[in-house]
């Protein structure tokens, strides 16, 4: 397998991670198999995610039936499925883990409580206490709200991949609470040298959200271009921070910088490459989460090369064009964040109601 495109990614120190997780993957060998033969180095759930694999499969019955017997409520019995599956995924991961700084598993804290700092909190603690892996990552998304609950739970201890992250300017604020969390468990005397964290960039949400405003302005050249430009914005700002003296302090503490995480990178335009948000965001200390099928197309025809520095001066011009345009790149991430909660919040409700018909039978 020497000449795997993805695993060829790892050449350019860029790590893998899998945007999917059901019980049929982890079971079949299929999963092992993508960490063999393609070097895939971690995974990433949300309740979108779930809500495919427990409604759409008869795979979890047997357990939820069980579940039911004790009386649990469906939202308990959806945390005991889904820690199930994330426990055995972050066995699987673990050789991945030990020999190395890769190797997590994500799990999501409920996106109801995406504006709710301290049930956050509370709920971010408990599920990393009851998965009980070290390569784990609770995910918490990057609201107002989340921001202090990130602080908190990092110098608690806890693994965070923060998620729903679109703005630079909240990304600042993310690589902020990830610093004052680990300075706050300095100051406790605790070691930090344990914790890792990335911070999820949702790429091709932006673009789609943007590309029909770029069209009905006459500006269709910049199509697909704006999440990109913001990638490598974002990169060129995760440089800066984790070259800063401030991380250095930490870092002879033995804190590990927080990755950049290329997610939502499954194209939704037809008419772009299916591998779009894997080829142009290829560069070193970064992670980049696939979904299965954009795992396939890169395997069969994509082409590894180190592009994340590359067109810097590009990016910065798309951002200046598009304030000439008129769209205002602050209230469009808003918004994504604002979609991003209430897309995870409907497949969480529907999950829920699933489990609940699986229960009543």
């Amino acid at each position: 397998m020497e000449n795997n495109r993805v695993k060829r990614l790892h050449d350019f120190g860029q790590s893998i991670w899998l945007d999917f997780i059901d019980r049929k993957i982890i079971q079949s060998g299929r999963l092992k198999k993508l960490i063999d033969e393609d070097g895939v180095r971690g995974i990433t759930s949300n309740p979108a995610i779930f809500e495919k694999a427990i409604s759409g499969s008869m795979d979890y019955d047997e357990q939820i039936k069980k579940l039911a017997a004790e009386q649990k409520t469906t939202e308990a019995i959806f945390y005991e499925l889904a820690i199930t599956d994330i426990q055995n995924a972050a066995d699987l991961f673990k050789p991945v883990f030990v020999e190395g700084s890769d190797g997590y598993v994500s799990l999501e804290v409920s996106p109801h409580l995406a504006h709710d700092t301290n049930r956050t909190i509370r709920q971010a603690v408990e599920l990393w206490k009851r998965v009980d892996r070290q390569n784990v990552m609770i995910k918490i998304p990057a609201t107002a709200e989340g921001l202090p609950a990130i602080r908190k739970a990092i110098s608690e201890g806890v693994n965070i991949n923060i998620t729903l992250l679109f703005g630079l300017e909240r990304y600042e604020e993310v690589t902020e609470a990830y610093l004052s969390g680990l300075e706050d468990r300095v100051e406790a005397g605790q070691p930090i040298d344990h914790i890792a964290s990335v911070a999820s960039f949702f790429l091709s949400r932006i673009d789609v959200l943007i590309d029909p405003m770029l069209e009905e302005k006459g500006h269709s050249d910049l199509k697909g271009e704006v999440a990109i430009a913001s990638a490598k914005k974002a990169y060129q700002i995760y440089k800066r921070v984790f070259g800063s003296e401030r991380f250095k302090k930490l870092q002879e503490k033995g804190a590990m910088p927080q990755h950049v995480l290329w997610a939502s990178t499954g194209t939704k335009d037809p008419s772009f490459p299916d591998t779009k948000y894997i080829e142009a965001l290829i560069g070193p200390e970064t992670v980049n989460t696939i979904p299965l099928e954009t795992l396939d197309a890169y395997r069969d025809h994509g082409h590894p090369e180190n592009r994340l520095e590359q067109d810097l001066d590009k990016a910065a011009q798309t951002f200046e064009r598009l304030k000439k345009t008129g769209i205002n790149i602050d209230e469009i991430t808003q918004q994504l964040e604002d979609e991003g909660i209430e897309k995870f919040n409907k497949p969480y409700d529907q999950l829920l109601q699933a489990i609940e018909e699986k229960k009543n039978k």
